[in-house]
């Protein structure tokens, strides 16, 4: 502890909430929609609910406010989904570390909304332990601020291996002395095994944290699962505390899972509008085109490798990425910079978000590697500019009137790099008159730095309005509608005071 990086401490304040985890028995098992939900139904009942995650994976993130030194940061996406269904503003300190992939060996660390370093895997697991009390002070701070704090973990709760240096799970629990609710999926399978797995691999007093199981993604009859139950807990001596059902809006929520992403992918709606997604390794920030695929009129294709692009897409997105070099070198390594090409001659539009939009260019500059090794990679050669990676890191809510169209976008930049070219002189927006992103000259390739654009109800009518599709889906209220509908399902599914009761 003595080693612990740097950070500003909490004020002395006395604690306010009571906590509550949810871990889980593996990856994609539900926890982050399941403590969303529950932020709402507790919120909708008055309480001051807060969300937290000590470290999450993914490179989809948002914008949030109190980062280390002042001004933006960054958590998941899934945290400011939570920060949203409690009706809070989104902090770092619901999500003090944020691991975003690099590669499959290494991350780059954000510690409080602050980019500390990139490190291997085995050398983020000796600086963990380093990590633990600004985590620990984050959760204090929010536990100053709600009545009720709902800690989400990380991936299954009883990895062994990870055990010793674990500020997520059970590692976190017994720092903060936090009570523990155990999530399996039965949608799987084996949640009978997981659950009385979990038990066998945690010690006596992480048992003794343990106070019930809860069933997630239930079809059928509640009644078929009582000898489960019993079985559980013959062996564990931890009650069955409810059978959350299958609910069917999940999918329709922003994503943030690699898993939950690509089971989207595998989807299919019947829209006459073909947009087709590339599937690049490192993509970030995939939630960007949540709202089109809402759209009914909208038939979302994620281009999968080994695929070529349909001939059938009118547009092709490049979205986000963690890497844009090495996702840039992955899209000509798949033969899909002839297919843009082609794609363009015969009359078809293409579009890059944000890393996609520097993709679009006729170079990716990494002079510093800051994104790995230092170089230069070759661009789609679809706009007139070239991108350097730099540094600093542009990270800013943007709430303004977009002059060409004249509609309202709100919305966000989260970047590192600078492109210049000709084809900044032909901006795509002008955000209260500032000219944002590029186009070409004949207008049938664009890009903005600008995430979220396409949650703009009516900026994307008109933009849809111009490829000939009538959008007609109000995409926050349907986000609102969903989070409502899941709230009152666990009020029916779930004995919510039974839960809060447990809280301590």
């Amino acid at each position: 502890m003595n080693d612990a990086l740097p950070f500003s401490p909490a004020p002395a304040a006395p604690r306010r909430a009571r906590r509550l985890m949810v871990q889980g028995t593996g990856s994609d098992v539900g926890k982050s929609l399941l403590v969303a939900g529950l932020a709402r139904a507790y919120a909708r009942r008055g309480l001051a609910v807060q969300p937290f995650k000590a470290q999450n994976m993914s490179n989809n993130a948002a914008v949030a406010g109190e980062a280390e030194g002042g001004g933006s940061g960054e958590i998941g996406r899934a945290q400011a989904l939570q920060a949203r269904a409690a009706g809070v503003p989104r902090s770092v300190h619901q999500n003090p570390v944020l691991l975003k992939p690099d590669s499959d060996v290494d991350a780059q660390v954000v510690l409080r909304g602050r980019v500390l370093g990139r490190w291997p895997a085995a050398g983020y697991q000796a600086l963990k332990p380093r990590l633990l009390p600004a985590v620990l002070d984050s959760l204090e701070r929010l536990s100053q601020q709600a009545d009720l704090v709902l800690i989400e973990g990380a991936g299954c709760g009883a990895e062994a291996y990870l055990r010793p240096q674990d500020i997520s799970n059970m590692g976190l629990a017994e720092a903060a002395d936090l009570p523990v609710l155990l999530l399996g999926d039965e949608s799987r399978g084996g949640v009978t095994a997981a659950a009385i797995g979990h038990h066998t691999l945690w010690s006596a007093s992480e048992r003794a944290r343990v106070a019930g199981v809860l069933v997630n993604k239930f079809r059928g009859d509640p009644a078929v699962f009582a000898p489960a139950a019993a079985q559980i807990e013959a062996a564990t001596g931890w009650p069955v505390r409810g059978l959350v059902r299958w609910f069917d809006g999940a999918a329709r929520l922003p994503q943030e899972d690699s898993l939950a992403l690509d089971a989207a992918a595998r989807r299919r709606s019947g829209g006459s509008l073909v947009i087709a997604v590339l599937r690049t390794p490192r993509l970030a920030n995939a939630d960007d085109l949540d709202p089109l695929a809402a759209e009914p009129g909208i038939t979302l294709r994620w281009v999968q490798p080994g695929e070529t692009i349909p001939r059938e897409a009118q547009v092709v997105v490049i979205a986000g990425s963690k890497s844009t070099r090495a996702d840039l070198a992955f899209v000509h390594a798949q033969g899909w910079t002839h297919d843009l090409h082609a794609h363009v001659r015969h009359g078809g539009r293409v579009v890059g978000l944000c890393a996609g939009l520097q993709m679009l260019g006729h170079a990716v500059h990494d002079p510093e590697g800051l994104e790995g090794e230092p170089g230069s990679t070759p661009g789609l050669g679809l706009l007139d500019l070239e991108t350097t990676i730099t540094p600093a890191k542009r990270l800013l809510d943007v709430d303004a009137l977009d002059t060409a169209s004249g509609e309202r976008v709100r919305g966000y930049e989260m970047h590192m790099g600078r492109s210049e070219g000709a084809a900044l002189s032909r901006p795509w927006l002008r955000l209260d008159g500032r000219a944002e992103g590029a186009m070409s000259a004949d207008g049938r390739v664009a890009g903005s730095y600008l995430h979220g654009l396409f949650a703009a109800d009516g900026w994307r009518r008109r933009w849809l309005a111009a490829l000939g599709v009538t959008g007609g889906v109000d995409y926050d209220a349907r986000v609102e509608a969903l989070l409502d509908a899941y709230a009152a399902q666990l009020e029916a599914d779930l004995d919510l005071d039974a839960l809060l009761a447990l809280a301590r």
